[in-house]
């Protein structure tokens, strides 16, 4: 896990727990690290064996689909997990203000679980970027 961002408190108001193996997901983790959080934010990136899980989660898991994991030890996952991060982040808050209004969430998941689909072929193509 990186340290907080300096001049935020020690403890994060949440740990994004994503995967670095994949391309787009290393890409989307550094845009955010990129912005200064309204509160501290941890990244942990799971692919490796050396990431410590939350309690009864697994690497495969956590690698299939986004989660963050509140200061509280809630693990949040797909829409709501983003969503979590989002309302944190300068220039993204207005997307988790938005998934705050009836039926958003779910609209949100929906599309998120349509990109899963095609997820492995997006890394493909990410790849010949990299």
């Amino acid at each position: 896990m990186k340290p907080p961002q300096e001049a935020q408190s020690a403890e994060p108001a949440l740990t994004a727990l994503y995967d670095g193996a994949c391309p787009l997901c290393r890409r989307e983790i550094g845009l955010y690290q990129g912005l200064c959080a309204r509160q501290a934010v941890d990244y942990a990136d799971v692919s490796q064996a050396s990431t410590p899980l939350p309690p009864g989660a697994t690497q495969a898991q956590l690698m299939a689909r986004f989660h963050v994991q509140t200061a509280d030890g809630r693990l949040l996952q797909g829409a709501a997990a983003f969503l979590a991060l989002w309302a944190l982040l300068p220039g993204w808050r207005w997307l988790a203000r938005l998934g705050a209004l009836p039926g958003v969430v779910r609209l949100m998941e929906w599309a998120y679980v349509g990109f899963l689909r095609w997820r492995p072929t997006l890394q493909r193509w990410a790849r010949r970027w990299d």
